[in-house]
């Protein structure tokens, strides 16, 4: 008995042998090409890290003395001071051990601890006071109480 042909297995047939035409000729191709020369395969980089296919104009490099280099951190002439500044304890609280500082030149509320507060201090007393930056924001640290 002969194997039955159904049109499916005719269609992948067809399939299969356009492909192996398609890869002969293909291969066909790369063999009358020739093969590429090895100048064909290389590539040249500028000072940019840019591939050409070519190579690039050669400039001379520029000498630079080594002894010009600053290699630390230059010094500072003079260091500037901040002055203190002032303000009003809005809010204190001694059995907590916080409060709040008014800023006189603006609306700013600073944070304080006792530790950082001289021992006499209440609320509504004008103090002087330099900001350090804590870890929920600025803190007004080494606070002297100006006048009450």
């Amino acid at each position: 008995m002969a194997k039955r042909i159904t049109s499916g297995k005719r269609e992948r047939e067809k399939l299969k042998q356009t492909k192996r035409q398609d890869k002969q000729k293909k291969k066909e191709e790369r063999l009358s090409g020739g093969s590429r020369s090895f100048e064909d395969m290389l590539a040249y980089v500028d000072e940019n890290g840019v591939l050409h296919t070519t190579p690039q104009d050669v400039k001379p490099k520029e000498e630079i003395d080594a002894s010009q280099i600053e290699i630390s951190v230059p010094r500072q002439s003079e260091i500037e001071e901040e002055e203190p500044m002032s303000g009003r304890v809005e809010y204190f609280t001694a059995s907590k051990g916080y409060g709040f500082i008014k800023d006189a030149a603006g609306s700013e509320k600073y944070f304080f601890h006792i530790t950082n507060a001289p021992a006499g201090i209440a609320e509504g007393d004008r103090v002087t006071f330099e900001l350090e930056r804590g870890t929920r924001g600025m803190n007004a640290v080494r606070i002297v109480i100006s006048n009450k």
